[in-house]
């Protein structure tokens, strides 16, 4: 059954006709079909709805897994960090549109494919790295097209890269494509042939434009042949053969062929030599076009199979070395999976802060059945505790990166990681706005995946911070028993634990400590939660460094609320 533009999610009629008039209707489904945002882009198509559009044209993923505007934020970033390391823009669009996989097989065998292609990219030298990288560069330059795939494989070839993600290349036929690129590099149009090919070809073309030069002055040519010393019609006539063959490079026997025999005057003579000599200047192109443009098409046509596989190899290797040097530059680990309720991680690294080249520590942590050390295992809910600037959000950050890169069948930044099934991602990040009109639209966007089939995985940042104290910890203790109830997992960052008992059964707490000031006065905190204890606050850190970095009154004042919150005095200075 035929596809039709308005089949595909998103597009309506106004895009299926914009779509139909930049690029013709089997072209725009082309380009949905093989997730080239560049080319709906270039159409006229914004480029968040081409990503959208083009993250629901394949059966294999679903885009609304991320079920909040801070999980699709999470979405957008991992995906980001992924495409900074694109070789090419084909590569990029198709990193941009990957959503989650529908099963765990098909998400393991994209890890295999990312899995060799880091193998193969780390076993080759810098040189060999270079020129691959290189080679899909020259590829990004060019126009998108068989002789740019066909260009790109002969330069991988000619390095001498045909083993594991190259290895579709070594059963192209090197001199067969080299004889398509030629082809291809010189057809123009359906018919034509572009100028540098056939030597022959180039010169009728130069001299058909030179004699049709000539006819549309012939009264100039027949003022400059009379100023000769002509001497009878003979002279004449050889002077005319004589000046064309010099303007216009064509030979004097074809100019004489087509002499003016029954010509009323000497201009007359002229410019009806002038015009058959041009017109059988144009038909000998035309003619010498098809001949070469046959030649071309055949070279083309002996070199199909080839072609057709080098425009599939091309791209999909391309795409296979972005994502392997995403991992590589990432430290990316394959992930296991389970059907099981489980989300558990050690050695797990905040990605944006990898990409931004920031010193993370790493931690551990865990929901649900599990056999890693450390983390308790079987609770699937824990409210997470601890120190301001304690890592509880990058926590929550990192472990929705992990959760999502492990979705769509990517590694993950740690050390070892088990994901298990979800079909929602709610994260929710703390927002400094106090109304009711914002624990309102939050709740409508936290709750109702929880009342849905299926599981949900629940990352909530500081629910307390858009409503009241006390309301805020009765909604949040509503919360982590909905989570409890529904057989979801979920992580509730807060400072209200104390006023969450009694929890559910699966529901523990956890806790984030800091450890004391720097010489600095930096705040130091161990970043690893220790599981089953309420973290604390450390108000008397921070106002121990105002205490330590005030003068006079100030001082003093500050002095005043450290003794209420237990701080310890900093030593005075000497002078």
């Amino acid at each position: 059954m035929e596809s039709d533009l308005q089949d595909y999610w998103g597009v309506g009629p106004k895009t299926a006709a914009l779509l139909t008039d930049a690029l013709g209707e089997a072209d725009a489904i082309r380009a949905i079909e093989s997730a080239d945002v560049t080319a709906l882009v270039d159409a006229g198509v914004p480029a968040g709805r081409a990503t959208r559009v083009l993250r629901r044209a394949s059966d294999a993923g679903d885009a609304d897994v991320f079920a909040t505007d801070d999980a699709r934020d999470v979405y957008d970033r991992v995906l980001d960090v992924a495409t900074s390391h694109a070789l090419t823009e084909r590569a990029r669009d198709r990193i941009r549109v990957l959503a989650p996989l529908d099963t765990h097989a098909a998400a393991e065998r994209r890890l295999d494919e990312v899995e060799a292609a880091v193998t193969t990219w780390t076993e080759l030298s810098d040189a060999e790295r270079d020129a691959a990288v290189a080679a899909f560069e020259e590829h990004e330059s060019r126009e998108a097209g068989d002789l740019a795939a066909v260009e790109t494989a002969l330069a991988l070839i000619e390095t001498g890269l045909d083993t594991g993600t190259f290895a579709a290349f070594a059963d192209l036929d090197a001199d067969a494509l080299r004889d398509a690129a030629a082809a291809l590099r010189y057809r123009e149009g359906d018919d034509g042939v572009a100028e540098g090919y056939d030597d022959r070809l180039d010169a009728l073309r130069e001299q058909a434009v030179a004699v049709e030069r000539l006819a549309t002055d012939a009264v100039a040519v027949l003022d400059d042949v009379r100023a000769g010393d002509l001497r009878g019609p003979d002279a004449f006539r050889e002077a005319v053969v004589e000046h064309v063959t010099e303007a216009t490079g064509v030979e004097a026997a074809a100019v004489r062929e087509h002499a003016a025999t029954e010509a009323t005057d000497a201009a007359d003579f002229v410019s009806t030599t002038l015009r058959s000599l041009a017109d059988a200047r144009r038909e000998a192109a035309a003619e010498r076009e098809a001949t070469v443009r046959a030649d071309l098409d055949a070279a083309v046509e002996a070199a199909e199979d080839d072609v057709e596989r080098a425009a599939d190899a091309v791209p999909d290797a391309a795409f296979a070395c972005s994502l392997a040097r995403f991992a590589i530059a990432s430290d990316l680990t394959r992930p296991e999976y389970t059907d099981d309720a489980a989300l558990a991680v050690v050695g797990a690294r905040n990605l944006g802060l990898l990409a931004d080249g920031v010193a993370v520590q790493s931690v551990t942590y865990a929901l649900g059945d599990h056999e890693f050390a450390g983390p308790p295992a079987g609770d699937r809910v824990s409210v997470l505790t601890g120190a301001n600037s304690g890592g509880k959000t990058t926590l929550l950050e990192t472990l929705a990166e992990v959760a999502t890169l492990a979705s769509l069948g990517l590694p993950v930044p740690a050390e070892r990681a088990l994901v298990g099934d979800f079909d929602r991602l709610v994260f929710h990040r703390r927002h400094a706005s106090f109304n009711a009109g914002v624990l309102e639209t939050t709740l409508r966007s936290v709750v109702p995946p929880l009342a849905s089939d299926g599981r949900t995985l629940m990352l909530v940042d500081e629910f307390e911070a858009i409503t009241e104290p006390g309301s805020a910890a009765d909604l949040l203790h509503g919360l982590v028993s909905l989570t409890a109830d529904s057989d979801a997992l979920g992580v509730y960052v807060t400072h209200l634990a104390d006023d969450l008992d009694p929890l559910p059964g699966v529901a523990r707490v956890d806790g984030i400590f800091a450890e004391g000031l720097s010489d600095e006065l930096a705040l130091e905190v161990d970043y690893q939660p220790r599981f089953g204890v309420v973290g604390r606050s450390t108000p008397e850190f921070i106002v121990e460094r105002l205490v330590a970095n005030a003068d006079g009154a100030e001082r003093a004042a500050f002095a005043t609320l450290r003794d209420d919150v237990g701080g310890e005095t900093p030593a005075e200075d000497d002078d």
